[in-house]
């Protein structure tokens, strides 16, 4: 019996670029899906958000995450 393995999600912060989104869809082995955040700062203390997430394994994940960090720092320059 083939063992599933574990999925990780990394949460896409607000206001990142759709176009650095589709460019992980299309070039990293991960999924788009909703991902429900409760807030913890200012006056949003407990307020709940449906963000969205990038899931797969874990290695993946952490490719990702370091593409999309990459990315934003030279959007934001």
């Amino acid at each position: 019996m083939m063992e599933e393995a574990e999925l990780f999600d990394l949460v896409i912060p607000p206001g990142v670029p759709r176009t650095i989104i589709r460019t992980v869809l299309e070039n990293y082995d991960v999924e788009l899906v909703p991902h429900k955040t409760r807030l913890s700062f200012a006056n949003m203390d407990g307020d709940e958000r449906d963000l969205l997430a990038f899931r797969g394994k874990r290695g993946e994940v952490e490719r990702v995450e370091a593409f999309m960090f990459e990315e934003l720092k030279k959007f934001i320059n």
